[in-house]
């Protein structure tokens, strides 16, 4: 039987591409027990305002070893998710299906203004905003699975800890990704494109593909689906 594997860091309220990575797969890892990066896409994304695109952010404490790894990291900021919820509702109360996302995601916001890790907030919200996007596929903790050294290894363990036949990867890994260590064990190796999105009306200024999800929601709503499907002439 054939089994499709992606493996990526947790980002907080990833763009849609992510979560188009996910539904091409049978299983995705959430890889959070690998270094943690500052300005990065762990720990803030972007939504668009009437003022242009604006960062959401969650501080995170700087103490700590060096290589920090991301499920390591803890949140600073207690009230973080409350400020966040405010920006968005600000945001996007003018937006065509507000009314209709509202109480799904900002119950969202709500339950991860408890969690103290960087890494559960993000996998709450990925694991939420699947299911209002329709995606069921199973997701897993890398920490979960196992460890051995080297960083081709250590992706190769994870698709055999899966079962995978094919790993699908995002496409910058292409640089150094040693895709003979993949066929020696079997697997097959392609990787994720992120063109050919359709635009979709958004409440403010130009079309930006690259924001957070959560404005796909709030701009489409139950149509949000057909929006993470990529047309290439």
């Amino acid at each position: 039987m054939q089994k499709k594997v992606a493996i990526v860091q947790s980002n907080y309220i990833p763009w849609k591409g992510y979560f188009d990575l996910i539904r091409s797969v049978d299983a995705f890892v959430l890889y959070d027990d690998v270094q943690y990066t500052r300005s990065d896409w762990r720990n803030r994304n972007k939504i668009k305002t009437a003022q242009g695109e604006h960062w959401l952010s969650i501080a995170v404490q700087k103490k700590g070893r060096l290589g920090q790894l991301i499920n390591e990291v803890q949140i600073s900021d207690a009230g973080w998710a409350a400020a966040h919820w405010k920006t968005i509702e600000q945001s996007y109360r003018r937006a065509p299906c507000f009314a209709q996302m509202e109480g799904p995601i900002r119950a969202l916001y709500e339950q991860a203004a408890s969690l103290p890790g960087l890494s559960q907030v993000n996998h709450l919200f990925i694991a939420g905003l699947c299911q209002l996007l329709g995606i069921h596929t199973p997701l897993y903790r890398s920490e979960a699975l196992g460890q051995v050294e080297g960083r081709n290894e250590r992706l190769v363990h994870l698709c055999q800890a899966l079962g995978a036949s094919e790993y699908l990867s995002g496409p910058a890994a292409s640089c150094y990704l040693d895709q003979a260590a993949f066929a020696a064990s079997g697997i097959a190796v392609s990787y994720m494109s992120y063109a050919g999105y359709p635009e979709y009306r958004q409440v403010f200024g130009e079309f930006q593909h690259a924001v957070s999800v959560i404005d796909l929601l709030f701009n489409t709503g139950a149509d949000a689906p057909a929006f993470l499907e990529r047309h290439v002439a």
